[in-house]
Parts: C-alpha cells; sequence; structure tokens
C-alpha cells in the first residue's frame, strides 16, 4: 500500500468523517420560496474561486435581477463563467473584476476600484478557498505576504477585503456578509498558535492549514457580528456540505483518485453546495442570527471548542489586523 492510500484509510476511519458523509445524504435544497424573491435593486459581489460553489450562487442572485461582480484571479476562467452565468439566468449584468486573495496588494486594489466605481454593495459573500494539504502532508505554500496559502487565503485576504469595504456595506444596510467556512473545522483540537515568525520565512506558522483556517473564518464572522451589531449589516458563517469541486480535482486530493466511483453517491453537486450560502444571503427571516453559523440552511452548533472562544476570537482579531496592516476600532 502506498503512503497515498496509508492517507486516504486514516481519513476515512476519522469518526467524524464517516458522520458526514453519512449526513451528506440529508442534505436537502433550500425552501422553494426563497427561489422566489427578488433581489434586483442590490449588489452581491461573489468571490469567486475559479467555478463551483460561487458559480451557482453568483447564477441565484443573477437570476434574482441583482448586479453580480465575480472576483476571481484567472481572467480566461472569470470571463467564461460571467458567460455561463449571464445566459443561465438571463441576466447580462454580471461582471468580472480581477482579484488574487494571496496578494494583499491585490486586495487592496480591487476594494479600491470597487469603491470608485461603484454605489452600492448588499450582499458580499466570502466564498474562495484553498485546501492544499487537506488530507496529503505538504510544505506549506506560501502567499505573497508569507502567510501559509490556505489560512492567507481563507482568513486573511476575505478579512481585509471585508474591513475595506465595510463602510460601503453599513451605506446600503440592511446587508449580508455570508462567510464560506466548512464544518473541517472540527479537526482543530488545540488553541490558535499566533507565533509571529519562523526560521524559514513563514509568518504564523502556527496558522498553518486548511481546517485552522476554516475555524478561523467561523471566529471572524462571530466577532464581525458583534462590531456590526445594530448597524444593519449583519454576518453569517456556513458550511455547504462536502462538495465535488475543482479543489478536490486540482490539488491532487486522494479521495478523488481512490473513491472517485462514489462521488456520486455521498458528495454534493455545487448547486445543492451553494444551497445555504444562498440562504444566508436572501432569507429575511434570519436577521436576529447574526453571528451564527450554518449547515444545511440551518443555525448549527459549532463542532470545535477552538471555533467559540471568546478569547481566541478576540485575539484573532487582534492579529488580524496586525497581519493585513489594518486598524479597525469599529
Amino acid at each position: 500500500m502506498d503512503d497515498g492510500e496509508d492517507d486516504v484509510n486514516v481519513f476515512m476511519k476519522d469518526p467524524f468523517v464517516t458522520e458526514v458523509l453519512t449526513k451528506s445524504l440529508s442534505i436537502s435544497l433550500c425552501t422553494p420560496e426563497l427561489w422566489t424573491q427578488s433581489h434586483s435593486d442590490r449588489i452581491g459581489v461573489i468571490i469567486l474561486w475559479k467555478s463551483g460553489i460561487g458559480k451557482e450562487t453568483a447564477v441565484d442572485l443573477a437570476r434574482r435581477g441583482a448586479r453580480v461582480i465575480l472576483a476571481c484571479r484567472n481572467p480566461k476562467l472569470a470571463e467564461e463563467a460571467v458567460r455561463e452565468i449571464q445566459k443561465r439566468s438571463n441576466n447580462m449584468n454580471v461582471v468580472y473584476r480581477y482579484l488574487d486573495l494571496a496578494n494583499l496588494k491585490s486586495v487592496r486594489t480591487f476594494a479600491t476600484e470597487f469603491l470608485e466605481e461603484e454605489q452600492r454593495l448588499d450582499i458580499l459573500i466570502n466564498n474562495a478557498g484553498s485546501a492544499i494539504g487537506f488530507v496529503l502532508n505538504k510544505p506549506p505554500q506560501q502567499t505573497y505576504d508569507g502567510f501559509e496559502l490556505n489560512f492567507g487565503i481563507n482568513h486573511f485576504g476575505h478579512f481585509l477585503l471585508t474591513l475595506l469595504l465595510l463602510e460601503r456595506l453599513k451605506k446600503c444596510s440592511p446587508s449580508r456578509i455570508v462567510v464560506v467556512s466548512s464544518d473541517s473545522h472540527a479537526f482543530v483540537k488545540s488553541a490558535m498558535d499566533f507565533t509571529q515568525n519562523s526560521p524559514d520565512g513563514l509568518r504564523y506558522p502556527g496558522l498553518c492549514g486548511y481546517p485552522i483556517s476554516k475555524a478561523a473564518t467561523i471566529l471572524f464572522a462571530s466577532e464581525l457580528a458583534r462590531r456590526l451589531k445594530s448597524t444593519g449589516v449583519t454576518v453569517y458563517s456556513v458550511h455547504p456540505g462536502w462538495v465535488y469541486t475543482n479543489i478536490m480535482v486540482k490539488e491532487g486530493h486522494p479521495l478523488h483518485f481512490f473513491l472517485r466511483p462514489w462521488f456520486w453517491l455521498f458528495l454534493l453537486s455545487e448547486r445543492t453546495g451553494a444551497q445555504c450560502s444562498i440562504h444566508c444571503a436572501v432569507d429575511e427571516t434570519i436577521t436576529d442570527l447574526s453571528g451564527s453559523y450554518f449547515e444545511n440552511c440551518q443555525p448549527h452548533p459549532v463542532r470545535s471548542w477552538v471555533a467559540q472562544d471568546d478569547v481566541m476570537c478576540k485575539k484573532l482579531w487582534e492579529v488580524s489586523c496586525q497581519a493585513v496592516g489594518i486598524e479597525y476600532n469599529g
């Protein structure tokens, strides 16, 4: 048996993984009335990482009549996605803007240009994601700014972008922020290590990997919701379900090679996986649940103590502001 098979066997025997794969069969589409609510006067920014859940979320918002802006680092794939979304939604008001969340300079440029050119921002969906090394142990890759790639994209990039756009969201309230997380945060068992540097130059080496980056997104959504209380801006973190997306294929995920024949049974389609994000973006009955974590379009208990610890929450906020170079005392 090779190393890839060993990794898969260990991964699949984990009780949490068994529970998730079993529950995947019960996930359903959001309630039908959500598909009829109109958002023709709204602008939604979808952080689109090539395709997948972000694209399906964009199709839904475009069908409602919203102006949808796709933010992506790959112009070719984004332009193809724009054409597909326009065709499927019968809405030509779908555009692409360049954004690389692995580069904080790119994040700042995107935010500056958006604020100069767009008058409204009603729905911000932080959907981009990196899952390198989630199962296979691989050497950490770095962002342009020296963070581990998963944490840099999944948390630091979204954190900076959200704060840069926050005043516009307040101005357009009631507005929504949806942070796509993952139930893989359950794998985080110990406190976050906020050590700033390592001998190899990696910044915040203790903040490394996919599960801890998703725990950070839940903490971010919770703390942001607390700070935005009474502003009309509500925040939600969501687990989309275990979805078969291009991330799994591109990163050479061993499950793709060994278990592909079973994916149709246990993993969700991209459209189904988008339902929880859509729900939290448009459902008018969840306003009082700001800061909550959602699974299958319902509030759900957080699965790790780390992702609900108040001290960790405030410390992560402080460290994140320092790491991305922004001050926010709201």
